[in-house]
This record gives structure tokens, C-alpha cells and sequence, in this order.
């Protein structure tokens, strides 16, 4: 039992400007093991620390993911990017996964965990070190290998021609918007994580030219974009060889570019 209650908690969440502070307050008193530890994370909060980072982890899609400092935290519209995978895979049969830019690996494992374990093999891979090592802890689990490098370059040979799902949730907030985003991103996650360069679409760009190598015939690359980028993504996909096609979701406020590799055209 602390000496804080919800309510006084609940007011000084809210005027730091935490929009579910009922929510929160509940959360970060669950979440201390005493009064010290509760007056600590309360702080860190109102500074602007994101709440999943105090928790350490984050509801996705019904499971539990564990985040730390330093990670990128899982939003919840990038659910759209498992939707459509599950999309793909109920009408051809997915036997490899590959979460790229994987931050917490949230969304192999969910795409994962909701296809069935033992149907699919799942990679994922990072460039950043601390995402790594947190993919690791999560995917562990259903034995998924996390492999760090740049895109491409961090993946086995093996997997060449192979990848039925290619998930990259790659940054896509241009360089001149990285200011205005709110401080619990822009100061608490990392920049490699956020910054997509001067119109959001530098690593989804590289991506796309590199896909059709590693996609199986069929196979398709899934990307997160902003719902402005929808032409520029297009045209970057069909650039690449690639089928493209958008995805969009008012509810999530979220948009997918797909670009399907041909089944009757080989790899580049």
C-alpha cells in the first residue's frame, strides 16, 4: 500500500498533460514496489518519459511486449501491417517471416502468435544494438533468430528468394518534422527510429529496391507510411519491380504500402 492514491496521482498526470491519467495513474502504482520507487516513476513521467518505458512493456494486440529506454515503442496503428499480412496468408501459404527495423520485434511476434507458432519461421533484424537485444528477449519465446545490421545486410544468405512477409516498419517522419513531434518520441526514443530523412522514405526507398532479391515469388513487402506519402510510395515500390497496392484504415489512422514481388518473375 503507497501513500499516494489514484486520484491525487491522477491530477498531477493530468496537468502534465497525460491524456488517460486515470489509466496511467492506475498503472504506475501497480507497477511500484513502494512509496520511494511510485514517487520516482511518477516523476519520470510528468518529465515526459514514455509510460511504456516505465512499465517496461506495451499491450500489442493482446500481448504483452517488453520495451526498455532506448526502444521504439509500438504503436497501436501499426496493428494495420498485421491485419494485412494475416490478410495474405489466409489465400497463399506463409512459411517465412521477417520483421525488419523490428525495434521490439512486436510485430513478428504478433503476426506470429496469431498465424500459429509452428506454422511459419519468423527473422527479425535491427540496427540498433538495444532493439536487438529486446527483440531477442521477446521473440525467444517462439524461437525466432534476431540478427543485427543495416536492412538487408544483417539476414543470412538463406534466406534469399525465400521471404513470404517482409514486415519493415521503417522510420517515415521526414527530417524537417522531427521537432514537432511529441517529446515522449522525440526525446525518449531513438533517432534512427523516427528520422525517415528528407521525405520520410529513405530506408522504405532501400527496402523497396532490395526486396525482390529476397521475396519468394509472391511474396510481399509491407510498409508503414503516412497517409501524404501514398504517391511517392507507389512510385517507389513499382520502381523496384514490385505489384503496389495501399492499404488505409481511418479507424487505426494508418496506411500500408504493399509491393507484391510476381510470381512468374525472378529476383533481381
Amino acid at each position: 500500500m503507497t501513500a499516494f492514491d489514484t486520484a491525487d496521482i491522477t491530477r498531477q498526470l493530468r496537468a502534465a498533460g497525460c491524456v488517460f491519467a486515470e489509466d496511467e495513474a492506475r498503472l504506475l502504482i501497480g507497477a511500484a514496489a513502494s512509496d520511494t520507487e511510485l514517487t520516482a516513476l511518477l516523476a519520470r513521467r510528468i518529465a515526459g518519459t514514455p509510460l511504456e518505458h516505465l512499465l517496461g512493456w506495451v499491450q500489442f494486440r493482446g500481448i504483452r511486449i517488453g520495451v526498455r529506454d532506448g526502444v521504439f515503442v509500438p504503436r497501436q496503428r501499426s496493428a494495420l501491417l498485421v491485419d494485412e499480412a494475416l490478410g495474405l496468408a489466409a489465400v497463399r501459404p506463409v512459411r517465412t517471416v521477417v520483421d525488419l527495423c523490428c525495434g521490439s520485434g512486436a510485430l513478428g511476434l504478433a503476426l506470429l502468435t496469431e498465424l500459429g507458432t509452428r506454422s511459419a519461421e519468423l527473422v527479425a533484424a535491427d540496427i540498433d544494438p538495444v532493439a536487438v537485444a529486446c527483440a531477442r528477449e521477446n521473440l525467444a519465446a517462439v524461437g525466432g533468430p534476431v540478427y543485427r545490421g543495416d536492412l538487408f545486410d544483417a539476414l543470412p544468405d538463406t534466406l534469399r528468394g525465400r521471404i513470404d512477409i517482409l514486415l519493415a516498419n521503417t522510420p517515415y517522419v521526414p527530417s524537417s518534422l522531427i521537432a514537432r513531434l511529441p517529446p515522449e518520441a522525440r526525446d525518449h526514443e531513438p533517432p534512427m527510429a523516427l528520422d525517415g530523412g528528407p521525405d520520410g522514405l529513405d530506408l522504405a526507398r532501400r527496402t523497396a529496391a532490395g526486396a525482390p532479391g529476397w521475396l519468394a515469388p509472391g511474396g510481399s513487402l509491407l510498409i508503414e507510411i503516412g497517409v501524404d506519402q501514398i504517391p511517392a510510395a507507389t512510385e517507389l515500390l513499382t520502381g523496384s519491380g514490385l505489384v503496389a497496392r495501399i492499404v488505409r484504415s481511418p479507424d487505426l489512422d494508418a496506411t500500408v504500402a504493399v509491393g507484391r514481388r510476381p510470381a512468374a518473375t525472378s529476383a533481381r
